[in-house]
């Protein structure tokens, strides 16, 4: 029985949990682009509202979810847990294998969690319109339903490859009411500079971002909403974990590991802080980030200062980056592709309380199909790389010996994904191992903050 029916709808965490009083030391400070120097609230006023901005800088362990935003998250919270005991029987393993199940929300994925909180906080604050960028789309079309609940316009600056790959992620985004634009576009600054220089250019998450900032910026009615990297986007996500812990109690296990897949580190964070917590209180529990090879960020990247963005926009944070001008190769994990990692996962991940591992795409594709034939979901790209971790731990386990309890994220389903089963079936799917040297090549471009 899937652990949701065991979960009543009033166990939806009614607080989010904040990790910053949590960590062995405070967060490196945030550096305004201009200055370098620690930002303030009012820089970042012309972006979000300020509920948003005092949860970004908040201290506060638990900040409670606003009855509005519980509602909404009702619909489809608590996300059921499901014991994977096909895969179990068809790996032969003797380890216990769960997966937290979150594409059974409206838009397919984690990323609704989020933005449900940011659209209603941006809704109460007067704001009338909200742009931001997607890369495979699960954002955009999150926030375009999100959009829809509270009233609110939005624009969609999607990464070029994935908006030719993935033309049902910008239908739905069109039928929840927002505009959706191939990034880079003709319609900023930004944008044309990019096209200007890279006339061919299948954009990147850092050029989409520049440009839904400057939209922004240019705009009184409207504010920015970003679907992963941030502090009051990982602690929006908490409720993931949250419900995680409460539905394997009932189970009558606690996880030996718990992974997640990782990109910007939404969905990393909101299955694994929670547990973070047990473990920095002396719970003995694994956390690893999955990632793919082709975008290095945690398991190669530098823990330095960079940009959020690639034209330089943004604010400055100490984080895992692998350049902020870097132009990630068209695989098809699109929401795994921005080129920095959430700081606080970055700097978890420093301390040592969170390993890294990365996959080459055929890899994962292949445990995606395994999964799919076993457990009868189709995941979406981005998570079969948590489910490779997983299939990979159990065998490890198997071979020392020991039978592990194993707790993995499975962000979203691939229902809008069949164009990359289609390649991967046919054998068309390449493998990338982004190059040493493009690495070296964009550490010489970080910014110098002493």
């Amino acid at each position: 029985m899937p652990l949701k029916y065991l979960l009543p709808e009033e166990q939806i965490p009614r607080h989010w949990y904040n990790i910053i009083p949590d960590l062995p030391s405070p967060p490196a400070p945030v550096l305004h682009p201009g200055t370098l120097q620690p930002v303030k609230p009012e820089d970042l006023s012309p972006l979000f509202p300020m509920p948003l901005i005092e949860q970004e800088m908040s201290a506060q362990r638990e900040i409670p979810i606003p009855e509005e935003v519980r509602s909404a998250l009702a619909l489809w919270r608590p996300s059921p847990l499901f014991r994977a005991v096909a895969l179990e029987r068809k790996l032969g393993t003797r380890s216990h294998i769960y997966y937290k199940y979150e594409g059974v929300s409206p838009a397919g994925s984690h990323k609704p969690n989020t933005a449900v909180a940011q659209a209603f906080y941006n809704a109460k604050a007067g704001v009338r319109r909200l742009a931001t960028e997607t890369g495979a789309g699960q954002w955009g079309s999150s926030l375009a339903f999100a959009g829809q609940l509270f009233g609110l316009a939005v624009t969609v600056y999607m990464v070029k490859v994935s908006y030719e790959q993935k033309p049902y992620r910008r239908s739905l985004m069109r039928t929840w009411g927002a505009e959706v634009f191939a990034s880079p576009t003709d319609k900023t600054n930004a944008g044309r500079a990019i096209r200007g220089q890279h006339p061919d250019s299948q954009g990147s998450l850092g050029i989409a971002i520049s440009e839904a900032v400057e939209d922004a910026a240019s705009r009184e009615d409207t504010k920015y909403a970003l679907g992963s990297v941030l502090n009051h986007v990982c602690l929006h996500q908490t409720v993931v974990g949250q419900e995680a812990q409460a539905q394997m109690k009932l189970a009558g296990e606690y996880p030996d590991v718990v992974i997640g897949c990782h990109g910007g580190g939404s969905n990393f964070a909101g299955i694994a802080f929670p547990f973070a917590r047990d473990k920095m209180h002396g719970k003995q529990v694994r956390l690893v980030a999955a990632e793919p090879t082709s975008c290095p960020t945690l398991t190669r990247g530098i823990y330095a200062y960079d940009f959020g963005d690639t034209v330089k926009m943004t604010p400055v944070m100490k984080m895992h980056t692998l350049g902020h001008d870097f132009m990630p190769p068209g695989i098809h994990a699109g929401g795994l592709r921005y080129h920095g990692a959430s700081p606080l996962v970055s700097q978890l991940v420093a301390a040592g309380l969170v390993e890294a591992v990365a996959y080459p795409q055929r890899a994962c594709f292949e445990a995606a199909v395994l999964f799919a034939s076993t457990e009868g979901i189709l995941p979406a790209p981005e998570s079969s790389h948590a489910i490779k971790a997983a299939i990979e731990e159990a065998r490890r386990a198997d071979a020392e010996g020991h039978e592990r309890v194993i707790l993995f994220n499975l962000s979203g389903h691939g229902h809008f994904d069949l164009g990359a089963y289609d390649q991967y079936l046919a054998g068309q799917l390449e493998d990338f191992e982004y190059p040493h040297e493009a690495i070296e090549a964009s550490m010489k471009k970080l910014p110098d903050v002493g």
